[in-house]
Protein backbone atom coordinates (compact mmCIF):
# COMPACT_ATOMS: atom_id res chain seq x y z
CA UNK A 1 0.00 0.00 0.00
CA UNK A 2 1.28 3.42 -1.00
CA UNK A 3 -0.15 6.70 0.30
CA UNK A 4 -0.43 9.40 -2.36
CA UNK A 5 -1.02 13.09 -1.66
CA UNK A 6 -1.92 15.40 -4.54
CA UNK A 7 -3.60 12.49 -6.30
CA UNK A 8 -6.17 14.74 -7.99
CA UNK A 9 -3.38 16.61 -9.82
CA UNK A 10 -1.40 15.73 -12.91
CA UNK A 11 1.68 14.21 -11.28
CA UNK A 12 -0.05 12.57 -8.31
CA UNK A 13 -2.58 10.99 -10.64
CA UNK A 14 0.17 9.46 -12.78
CA UNK A 15 1.94 8.11 -9.67
CA UNK A 16 -1.26 6.43 -8.53
CA UNK A 17 -2.07 4.93 -11.94
CA UNK A 18 1.47 3.60 -12.33
CA UNK A 19 1.22 1.82 -8.99
CA UNK A 20 -2.27 0.50 -9.68
CA UNK A 21 -1.15 -0.82 -13.07
CA UNK A 22 1.69 -2.64 -11.29
CA UNK A 23 -0.81 -4.33 -8.97
CA UNK A 24 0.13 -2.25 -5.93
CA UNK A 25 -2.36 -0.93 -3.41
CA UNK A 26 -2.93 2.83 -3.34
CA UNK A 27 -4.37 5.00 -0.58
CA UNK A 28 -5.69 8.23 -2.05
CA UNK A 29 -5.32 11.12 0.39
CA UNK A 30 -7.91 13.79 -0.38
CA UNK A 31 -9.69 16.60 1.43
CA UNK A 32 -13.23 15.49 0.63
CA UNK A 33 -15.12 12.30 -0.15
CA UNK A 34 -16.24 13.79 -3.46
CA UNK A 35 -12.63 14.16 -4.60
CA UNK A 36 -11.86 10.61 -3.54
CA UNK A 37 -14.85 8.95 -5.21
CA UNK A 38 -13.24 8.63 -8.64
CA UNK A 39 -10.19 6.97 -7.09
CA UNK A 40 -12.26 4.71 -4.89
CA UNK A 41 -14.00 3.51 -8.06
CA UNK A 42 -10.57 2.55 -9.43
CA UNK A 43 -9.80 0.37 -6.43
CA UNK A 44 -7.99 2.84 -4.18
CA UNK A 45 -8.46 3.06 -0.46
CA UNK A 46 -9.55 6.63 0.34
CA UNK A 47 -8.30 8.63 3.34
CA UNK A 48 -9.63 12.08 4.20
CA UNK A 49 -7.03 14.53 5.46
CA UNK A 50 -6.30 18.23 5.24
CA UNK A 51 -2.62 18.90 4.60
CA UNK A 52 -2.36 20.87 7.84
CA UNK A 53 -3.96 18.13 9.95
CA UNK A 54 -1.06 16.12 11.39
CA UNK A 55 -3.32 13.61 13.13
CA UNK A 56 -5.28 12.78 9.98
CA UNK A 57 -2.10 12.61 7.91
CA UNK A 58 -0.51 10.26 10.42
CA UNK A 59 -3.43 7.86 10.09
CA UNK A 60 -3.23 8.10 6.31
CA UNK A 61 0.51 7.38 6.25
CA UNK A 62 0.44 4.41 8.62
CA UNK A 63 0.84 0.82 7.43
CA UNK A 64 2.19 1.78 4.01
CA UNK A 65 5.22 0.84 1.93
CA UNK A 66 5.82 4.44 0.97
CA UNK A 67 4.39 7.96 0.84
CA UNK A 68 4.33 10.42 -2.04
CA UNK A 69 4.30 14.05 -0.91
CA UNK A 70 3.17 16.91 -3.13
CA UNK A 71 2.69 20.37 -1.63
CA UNK A 72 -0.49 22.17 -2.70
CA UNK A 73 0.44 24.99 -5.10
CA UNK A 74 0.40 28.49 -3.64
CA UNK A 75 1.16 31.26 -6.11
CA UNK A 76 0.33 34.11 -3.74
CA UNK A 77 1.84 33.15 -0.38
CA UNK A 78 1.95 35.43 2.61
CA UNK A 79 5.23 36.96 3.71
CA UNK A 80 7.44 34.30 5.23
CA UNK A 81 5.47 31.47 3.60
CA UNK A 82 3.39 30.80 6.69
CA UNK A 83 0.92 28.57 4.85
CA UNK A 84 3.70 26.36 3.52
CA UNK A 85 5.41 26.18 6.90
CA UNK A 86 2.16 24.97 8.51
CA UNK A 87 1.76 22.22 5.91
CA UNK A 88 5.39 21.14 6.17
CA UNK A 89 5.19 21.03 9.97
CA UNK A 90 2.14 18.77 9.79
CA UNK A 91 3.84 16.54 7.22
CA UNK A 92 7.00 16.27 9.29
CA UNK A 93 5.07 15.31 12.41
CA UNK A 94 2.92 12.78 10.55
CA UNK A 95 5.77 11.11 8.67
CA UNK A 96 7.82 10.80 11.87
CA UNK A 97 4.90 9.37 13.82
CA UNK A 98 3.83 6.95 11.08
CA UNK A 99 7.44 5.87 10.41
CA UNK A 100 6.88 5.58 6.66
CA UNK A 101 9.37 3.09 5.16
CA UNK A 102 10.25 5.56 2.37
CA UNK A 103 9.11 8.99 1.24
CA UNK A 104 9.26 10.63 -2.20
CA UNK A 105 8.62 14.38 -2.31
CA UNK A 106 8.01 16.34 -5.49
CA UNK A 107 10.35 19.32 -5.51
CA UNK A 108 11.81 21.39 -8.33
CA UNK A 109 15.10 22.16 -10.00
CA UNK A 110 16.22 25.40 -8.37
CA UNK A 111 14.81 24.60 -4.93
CA UNK A 112 18.29 25.16 -3.52
CA UNK A 113 18.49 28.75 -4.83
CA UNK A 114 19.01 31.40 -2.16
CA UNK A 115 17.40 34.31 -4.02
CA UNK A 116 13.86 34.95 -2.67
CA UNK A 117 11.22 33.45 -4.98
CA UNK A 118 8.22 31.13 -4.96
CA UNK A 119 10.50 28.08 -5.17
CA UNK A 120 11.54 28.73 -1.57
CA UNK A 121 8.37 26.92 -0.53
CA UNK A 122 9.97 23.72 -1.78
CA UNK A 123 13.27 24.69 -0.21
CA UNK A 124 11.48 24.87 3.14
CA UNK A 125 10.01 21.41 2.52
CA UNK A 126 13.40 19.93 1.61
CA UNK A 127 15.11 21.46 4.63
CA UNK A 128 12.51 20.40 7.18
CA UNK A 129 11.59 16.95 5.88
CA UNK A 130 15.23 16.23 5.09
CA UNK A 131 15.90 16.15 8.83
CA UNK A 132 13.67 13.13 9.31
CA UNK A 133 15.41 9.86 10.15
CA UNK A 134 13.69 8.13 7.25
CA UNK A 135 14.64 7.15 3.68
CA UNK A 136 13.49 10.26 1.80
CA UNK A 137 13.98 11.35 -1.82
CA UNK A 138 13.41 14.84 -3.22
CA UNK A 139 12.51 14.63 -6.89
CA UNK A 140 13.60 17.96 -8.36
CA UNK A 141 11.61 18.15 -11.58
CA UNK A 142 12.17 20.68 -14.35
CA UNK A 143 9.59 23.18 -15.65
CA UNK A 144 6.46 21.29 -16.66
CA UNK A 145 5.94 21.20 -20.42
CA UNK A 146 2.19 21.27 -19.76
CA UNK A 147 2.53 24.87 -18.56
CA UNK A 148 2.50 25.76 -22.26
CA UNK A 149 -1.24 24.99 -22.24
CA UNK A 150 -1.71 28.41 -20.62
CA UNK A 151 -0.14 29.93 -23.73
CA UNK A 152 -2.67 28.52 -26.19
CA UNK A 153 -5.31 31.24 -25.73
CA UNK A 154 -2.98 34.28 -25.89
CA UNK A 155 -1.09 32.76 -28.83
CA UNK A 156 -4.34 32.40 -30.73
CA UNK A 157 -5.90 35.69 -29.67
CA UNK A 158 -2.94 38.08 -29.68
CA UNK A 159 0.02 36.30 -31.21
CA UNK A 160 1.92 36.81 -27.94
CA UNK A 161 2.72 34.39 -25.11
CA UNK A 162 3.67 35.92 -21.73
CA UNK A 163 6.65 34.20 -20.11
CA UNK A 164 7.96 34.06 -16.57
CA UNK A 165 11.05 32.31 -17.97
CA UNK A 166 13.73 34.84 -18.88
CA UNK A 167 15.80 35.69 -20.82
CA UNK A 168 13.50 34.65 -23.62
CA UNK A 169 16.27 33.08 -25.69
CA UNK A 170 17.67 30.96 -22.85
CA UNK A 171 16.88 27.22 -23.10
CA UNK A 172 15.55 25.88 -19.80
CA UNK A 173 15.09 22.34 -18.47
CA UNK A 174 11.60 21.00 -19.15
CA UNK A 175 9.83 17.71 -18.51
CA UNK A 176 6.40 16.15 -19.02
CA UNK A 177 4.28 15.47 -15.94
CA UNK A 178 3.75 11.90 -17.16
CA UNK A 179 7.50 11.31 -16.93
CA UNK A 180 7.67 12.91 -13.48
CA UNK A 181 4.91 10.61 -12.24
CA UNK A 182 6.57 7.52 -13.71
CA UNK A 183 9.90 8.32 -12.07
CA UNK A 184 8.23 9.08 -8.72
CA UNK A 185 6.35 5.77 -8.80
CA UNK A 186 9.59 3.97 -9.58
CA UNK A 187 11.38 5.64 -6.68
CA UNK A 188 8.62 4.58 -4.29
CA UNK A 189 9.30 0.95 -5.20
CA UNK A 190 13.05 1.22 -4.62
CA UNK A 191 14.97 0.76 -1.38
CA UNK A 192 17.60 3.17 -0.08
CA UNK A 193 18.88 4.72 3.12
CA UNK A 194 19.08 8.37 4.08
CA UNK A 195 18.38 11.44 1.94
CA UNK A 196 18.44 11.50 -1.86
CA UNK A 197 18.08 14.30 -4.41
CA UNK A 198 17.05 13.26 -7.92
CA UNK A 199 16.97 15.86 -10.70
CA UNK A 200 14.77 15.19 -13.72
CA UNK A 201 14.53 16.94 -17.08
CA UNK A 202 13.63 16.00 -20.64
CA UNK A 203 16.07 15.24 -23.47
CA UNK A 204 16.24 18.83 -24.78
CA UNK A 205 16.11 22.24 -23.14
CA UNK A 206 13.62 24.71 -24.61
CA UNK A 207 13.49 28.51 -24.56
CA UNK A 208 10.36 30.69 -24.51
CA UNK A 209 11.28 31.78 -28.02
CA UNK A 210 11.30 28.11 -29.08
CA UNK A 211 7.80 27.68 -27.66
CA UNK A 212 6.60 30.79 -29.51
CA UNK A 213 8.09 29.47 -32.74
CA UNK A 214 6.28 26.18 -32.25
CA UNK A 215 2.95 27.99 -31.83
CA UNK A 216 3.70 30.08 -34.92
CA UNK A 217 4.31 26.93 -36.95
CA UNK A 218 1.07 25.33 -35.75
CA UNK A 219 -1.09 28.46 -36.17
CA UNK A 220 0.47 29.52 -39.43
CA UNK A 221 1.10 33.11 -38.31
CA UNK A 222 3.65 35.04 -36.19
CA UNK A 223 3.73 34.40 -32.44
CA UNK A 224 6.31 35.92 -30.10
CA UNK A 225 7.25 35.50 -26.46
CA UNK A 226 6.97 38.49 -24.14
CA UNK A 227 8.73 38.78 -20.78
CA UNK A 228 6.32 39.37 -17.90
CA UNK A 229 6.74 40.15 -14.21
Amino acid sequence: MYAITGITGQVGGVVARQLLDAGRGVRAIVRSADKGAVWGAQGCEVALADMTDARALTAAFRDTEGVFVLLPPNFAPSAGFGETRAIVAALREALAEAQAPRVVCLSTIGAQAERPNLLQQLQIMERELGQLDLPIAFLRAAWFMENALWDVEPARARGVIPSFLQPLDKPVPMVATADVGRVAAGLLRQSWDGRRVVELEGPRRVSPNDIAACFASILGRPVRADACC
